[in-house]
């Protein structure tokens, strides 16, 4: 079956900006390669402005983001649904929830919608109370949207069909497998393998580099810690400010090129991944198959991938202990290869595809003869909202 696919929601690919730019970018050219007619939305200010990448058809849509910070991520959302009206689309694939589910009367009507639930993002401590109750109606409005809802982890999966009732599928991201790791680049940042500790993430309040920063810092031990993110945010003014006086730690800026960050991670002593409210993180994927040996936020998310193939922390205090532990190498290589076994048998990008492949073809078909109990009555069902 040959489906002509869009996909809105992201910034755009080629991904420089975060976890859904990323699936997208890898969903889309595998898609592709299997036959579909993909179209991926991207900003209109993207970096890229070609009108296709990798057999991928790019449209690029007016976003005022730049101007009216979040809100204008509603314009975006709303501009790129009313140019899919015009498309004809058999799927339309959209990517998080939080600025297009009120958008729900203008979705095509010809369309098969799927949504990607994205993470508990009412939850996130960056927003407002009254923020984070748009948000829980703006989930529930994505709920009453569709019949068809994908959650990247087995958290945000259980926890959607236990509130609202349905039948979320549950479809991981990936990671590419057998990268080269290239030691040039280590002395481009002055790094030595094993002699620094390696962290990747938005700068976000919900990814704890706070709280990572801090245990570290009550350490004298002398390794470099090398946080990337875009530290341009205020949180991440925030974080540079708070601990410029600790030379050991080095806030890189954002890195999107793949080899660079498979460097960084294949060659630290330690990784720290403090996601706590986002599901399933493709950085945490990427340092399982680069072999890095993890130390991540206790939480449902982060032990639903790892297991105890992991360190774990809560605060600051565990991170101070954490590093004051030396594990023995054997029982290291063990947790790093249990992990890699799991990227290469569950979160390789091929099976990946492959998996989001099936569900979309499925749904197409269920949705064209209209099968009751997943087209009809999980959209009728009443949820207050």
């Amino acid at each position: 079956m040959k489906l002509k696919i869009g996909i809105l929601g992201t910034r755009g690919i080629p991904n420089n900006y975060g976890g859904f730019e990323q699936i997208t970018e890898y969903l889309s050219v595998g898609l592709s390669t299997l036959g579909h007619d993909i179209t991926v939305y991207n900003s209109h200010n993207h970096f890229y402005q070609q009108k296709k990448w990798n057999g991928v058809n790019i449209i690029h849509c007016y976003d005022p983001e730049y101007i009216f910070n979040t809100a204008g991520q509603f314009i975006y959302d709303f501009n790129c649904i009313q140019d899919a009206r015009k498309r004809e689309f058999d799927i339309l694939l959209i990517m998080g929830y939080s600025s297009s589910s009120v958008w729900r009367s203008f979705f095509p009507k010809q369309s098969v919608i799927i949504y990607n639930m994205d993470g508990l993002e009412w939850k996130r401590s960056k927003y407002s109370k009254p923020v984070q109750r748009f948000l829980k109606y703006a989930e529930k409005l994505a709920i009453r949207s569709c019949s068809f809802h994908i959650a990247d982890s087995t958290g945000i999966q259980e926890y959607l069909n236990h509130k609202y009732n349905i039948n979320c599928t549950y479809i991981p991201y990936g990671a590419e497998l057998n990268r080269q790791s290239r030691e040039s680049i280590l002395s481009n940042y002055q790094l030595i393998k094993n002699e620094y500790f390696l962290l990747i993430a938005r700068m976000e309040p919900e990814n704890n580099i706070d709280i990572i920063l801090e245990g570290f810092t009550k350490n004298e031990n002398p390794k470099k810690f090398i946080v990337v993110g875009n530290s341009k945010t205020r949180h991440g003014r925030f974080l540079v400010h708070k601990f410029k006086n600790d030379k050991r730690i080095l806030f890189t800026g954002a890195i999107f090129d793949h080899d660079v960050v498979h460097t960084l991670c294949a060659n630290a002593l330690l990784y720290f991944h403090g996601h706590s409210v986002g599901g399933t993180n493709p950085s945490l994927l990427e340092a399982m198959a680069s072999k890095a040996m993890i130390v991540a936020h206790d939480n449902i998310f982060n032990k639903a991938i790892l297991e105890n193939n992991a360190f774990y922390f809560s605060t600051a205090e565990d991170i101070y202990h954490l590093l004051q532990i030396n594990k023995g190498k054997e029982k290291k290589q063990s947790i790093i290869e249990q992990n890699y076994k799991k990227i290469k048998e569950q979160f390789n990008w091929e099976n990946v595809i492959g998996q989001y492949n099936e569900f979309i073809c499925t749904c197409y078909e269920r949705a064209k003869i209209k099968e009751p109990f997943m087209l009809g009555t999980l959209v009728n069902q009443q949820v207050s909202v």
